[in-house]
Formats: C-alpha cells, sequence, structure tokens
C-alpha cells in the first residue's frame, strides 16, 4: 500500500484509519505492534511537525525511525530515485518522504516493495488532512460539519478537498482569483462524493461556517512571490472580527501577521495545538494499519 494523496486509501480504509488513530491515542497500553520495524524518513525540505511526529510516533508503537536528510542520501543527485526506492526496502519496512516534487514520491512508490507514504509535496498533504479530520471529529463527535477554507487553494487544501468528499465533511474553499484549487482535484473529489463549494469571497465562505481553517500564503519556496501574494490576499486574513466565536484551525508554521493575526492565534478559538499534536496519534494509525 501507499498514501501519496488522501484518496489513495477507500473510504471505508480512511475511517479505519481514524478509528485506529483514536484507539492508539486513548489506550492505556496500545503495545508495540511495530516492534523490530524501521521507518526510513526521506526529508528534502525541512520540518518540525512532520519530523517529530513520525519519529515520536514509531518510538511509541515500538519501531524505530532514521533520519535521511538532503545531505544524508542521493536523492535524486548520483543516484536514480528507483535505485534509492529498491534500496531502502532491502534495509526498511516503511518510507515516508516530505519533498518538493510530487513526481518524486510517485517514483518512489513505484520502484519500492514497501509502503510509501506522502510526509508533504507540493501537490498534496495527506498526513495533514489525516489529522484535521481526527481533530474535527474529536471537537464535534462527528465530521458532518460545515469548515470554512480561507487562504490559498494549496497542497493542504487539496488534499482536505478530497478527504472532505471521502466523509460527511461540508467544505467551502474561499480563495482570491487565480488561486484556486486544480482542475484534477476538483474531478477526483467529485468522484468520490461532492466537489467543495468554491468562491473568491471569504465572508461568504463563513457563512453559516462551524470551523475556520486557513494556511500560510507564501508556502517554502515562493518567496519570491511573497509582496505579490500579501497584495492579492488582502481580505482573506483571519482577524478577531472575521472569526467571531467559530474554532481555527491551521497546519502551522503560521505566519502571524500575514494570512491569521497573533491574536487569533493565541485565543480560546485556536484548536492548533490540538490539531498539530494529533498528526502524531494519526499518523501512528496510519503505520498500524498498513502494518497489519
Amino acid at each position: 500500500m501507499t498514501l501519496l494523496d488522501i484518496d489513495d486509501l477507500t473510504p471505508e480504509e480512511l475511517h479505519a484509519v481514524l478509528d485506529n488513530a483514536t484507539r492508539l491515542k486513548t489506550a492505556d497500553d496500545a503495545g508495540t505492534p511495530l516492534e523490530r520495524q524501521t521507518l526510513a524518513m526521506v526529508f528534502e525540505k525541512p520540518s518540525t511537525r512532520t519530523r517529530i511526529s513520525f519519529e515520536t510516533g514509531m518510538t511509541q508503537l515500538g519501531g524505530h525511525a532514521i533520519f535521511l536528510g538532503p545531505d544524508d542520501i542521493h536523492l535524486g543527485h548520483g543516484e536514480p530515485l528507483r535505485d534509492t526506492a529498491r534500496a531502502i526496502s532491502r534495509y526498511a519496512d516503511f518510507i515516508m518522504a516530505r519533498v518538493f516534487d510530487h513526481a518524486d514520491v510517485v517514483e518512489l512508490a513505484e520502484f519500492a516493495s514497501i509502503p510509501v507514504i506522502n510526509g508533504l509535496t507540493d501537490d498534496a498533504h495527506p498526513c495533514q488532512t489525516l489529522a484535521d479530520l481526527l481533530t474535527i471529529q474529536e471537537q464535534f463527535g462527528t465530521l458532518d460539519v460545515d469548515l470554512a477554507w480561507v487562504g490559498d487553494g494549496n497542497n493542504v487544501c487539496q488534499s482536505l478537498v478530497l478527504g472532505a468528499a471521502m466523509t460527511d465533511l461540508d467544505l467551502t474553499v474561499a480563495t482570491p482569483e487565480g488561486y484556486e484549487i486544480d482542475d484534477g482535484v476538483r474531478k477526483r473529489a467529485a468522484g468520490l462524493g461532492d466537489a467543495p463549494v468554491e468562491t473568491n469571497d471569504p465572508h461568504e465562505a463563513i457563512d453559516g461556517a462551524d470551523i475556520i481553517y486557513t494556511d500560510v500564503w507564501v508556502s517554502m519556496g515562493e518567496e519570491d512571490e511573497r509582496e505579490q501574494k500579501l497584495r492579492e490576499f488582502d481580505g482573506f486574513q483571519l482577524t478577531t472580527d472575521f472569526v467571531g466565536d467559530l474554532p481555527v484551525m491551521h497546519c502551522l508554521p503560521a505566519h502571524r501577521g500575514e494570512e491569521i493575526t497573533d491574536d487569533v492565534l493565541e485565543s480560546d478559538n485556536a484548536i492548533v495545538w490540538d490539531q498539530a499534536e494529533n498528526r502524531l496519534h494519526a499518523q501512528k494509525g496510519l503505520l498500524d494499519f498498513f502494518a497489519e
């Protein structure tokens, strides 16, 4: 099995992973189901939450994780990706890759003989979606809620669109013109269930919403677009007046003062720390599911 995007799981498998995550999070003794198993963690991009959550998760489940940064292995430089995938498959039980180009995780998965998990690419972030769905389910007791995404139709948003289509989550996506989700993602979502409601008006998106979600406007590697994006995203910032009493999600790290104000992020409305913690539990649920 692989998880290159959230719809690599069936809806039934997705719910099974979430149930697994809840069980492992609340169990007094979850045992060591991944004893003597190894996760090779391939990082082309730096990370806080992804590295710590996966490494801690493997330890808690009785396994071991190896960090492989860009200076540690020949990730497409000096050795073809297919060779790296084949070699790691002889040593480890899982590969988690956090890279820029989505085609790289596709190639890793094609030539690896062990499960490959997308820890983030420029196109998708399925592990974040697992944590997001787990957080919403914990907050509301159900996924049958109205979620408003306000910001960029980026990789986090696109995986969430697919996750919403596979569950009862009703999603409205508000982006500036030109920053909408990809047509291919929209079509995949429609094939799974319902494509999201889309608008260029953030106020329209939060009308009737139960919860609001945002992410950075300037992603890693887009620093040269910063000034342009700050202009084009004017009016999309989450402020106390805009948010009101609605719960707020953010996948972090946040650019305080850009997509979200400091007072919103520090308020009781923000459930971002529960969301960040749930990266650990959701990924444990996924690893345990793959190991079964």
